[in-house]
């Protein structure tokens, strides 16, 4: 068949130009603009090959074989094919696995089914030395592709370099054309707006009611040791408990309670190395009635949500907090929830914080293995949340005024 196929090796290429842009191999220094990339190799393959393209292959690792937004983004192209091996990190560094196996499948049953004329290779890998030369035997003309290297010496094998059938250097000019290098500064996000109430929460000191228990456990505990009971166990004796816990108020709730609802002053209590805030029992009603996003939402406007999702939204957990908040806002029918909800910084509804959250598990860049969304992600996804809303509400530019 007269016609090329690309096989490209995606840990290589973007590799490689992170090394050549950035001084160093971590894909997370560059920013690629993946419609202009999937073109250049297009055109550079049918202008080399002087053929028409069947398809290009994207081969790339990602964790238990996720896709990432990347992935999702390249998939939905025409002419364009992912194949995804698993992602693994040891010793502090992620390695590929399954990729150049899959990559030497696709090779040797391409040409062994004589599905094009020419292949081209953009990989460095030697593992794929005999599916290049399957390929020919099958009567395949192999093309190789590098990406040029950072200190001008080969970043292939030089026995692929070797059996290739013809070669060409992807050049710097030729890269950035579709990549660029990033400013790198540390942060994984903008900080959010200064809020002076949440410094004053933060840095309040323990209230007195919560050290005058403390200081009573402590003076109770030495009173009431370990008492023997009949059949010889060891039994302890509860400490006393300042502040009811969920399980004490779940228990006034429950069958044969004394009181059938917890005491109008019953609280929960948030505490951390900094401070302590009282939280009531139940949420505040005008939380209640705030609707979620799937309630706001029609077919149609979720359809559109998926496509944007799949070719815009980049998986930045800040900017994912900004794009949920984004479409909350405007289809909301009133707009007064938008004042009630930004009195209530920093504590988003439950409601609304786990739709928010379940958003961004979507993306696979946040998917963990234990389906947890990680720590630091959740903080960025809730303060991309919360930039948004402040802008909505002119927040933002009224902190800045003070």
């Amino acid at each position: 068949m007269d016609r090329c196929i690309v096989l490209v090796d995606a840990g290589y290429l973007l590799g490689a130009a992170a090394s050549l842009l950035a001084g160093e191999p971590s894909r997370s220094r560059i920013t690629v603009d993946h419609a202009a990339l999937i073109q250049g190799l297009r055109e550079r393959a049918e202008s080399d090959t002087r053929q028409p393209l069947l398809r290009i292959y994207w081969f790339d690792g990602a964790p238990d074989r996720v896709p990432q937004p990347e992935h999702r983004r390249l998939r939905v192209m025409p002419r364009v094919t992912v194949r995804l091996g698993a992602l693994t990190r040891s010793d502090g560094r992620w390695a590929q696995k399954g990729v150049d196996a899959a990559m030497h499948a696709e090779l040797t049953e391409l040409a062994r089914n004589r599905a094009c004329s020419d292949i081209v290779l953009v990989t460095g890998d030697g593992d794929l030395l005999p599916g290049m030369m399957a390929a020919k035997e099958h009567g395949v003309a192999v093309h190789l592709w590098a990406v040029q290297a950072a200190d001008g010496d080969y970043n292939q094998s030089e026995d692929l370099v070797a059996e290739a059938d013809e070669r060409r250097v992807l050049d710097r000019a030729w890269i950035t054309q579709a990549v660029r290098a990033k400013e790198f500064t540390g942060v994984c996000a903008p900080p959010p707006v200064p809020r002076p109430e949440i410094a004053a929460i933060l840095s309040a000191p323990l209230p007195e009611s919560a050290l005058a228990a403390a200081a009573e456990r402590t003076a109770q505990e030495p009173q009431h040791p370990a008492a023997t009971a009949q059949n010889g166990t060891v039994e302890r004796t509860p400490a006393v408990k300042g502040v009811p816990t969920p399980k004490d108020l779940a228990a006034l709730r429950g069958p044969g309670a004394q009181h059938p609802q917890p005491p109008a002053s019953a609280t929960l209590r948030w505490s951390s190395d900094k401070g302590w805030v009282d939280r009531p029992v139940a949420e505040p009603p005008e939380a209640a009635s705030m609707p979620t996003l799937a309630q706001l939402t029609t077919a149609e406007q979720r359809w559109a949500d998926r496509e944007e999702d799949i070719t815009t939204v980049g998986g930045d957990p800040f900017e994912v907090g900004q794009v949920f908040a984004r479409r909350w806002v405007e289809r909301l029918g009133d707009q007064g929830h938008i004042q009630k909800l930004s009195a209530m910084y920093p504590r988003i509804p439950h409601r609304i914080d786990g739709e928010l959250l379940r958003y961004a598990a979507r993306f696979g860049l946040l998917a963990h293995k234990d389906d947890q969304i990680d720590e630091r992600d959740r903080y960025a996804i809730r303060a991309g949340f919360w930039r948004e809303i402040d802008v909505r509400t002119g927040t933002e530019r009224a902190a800045s005024a003070e």
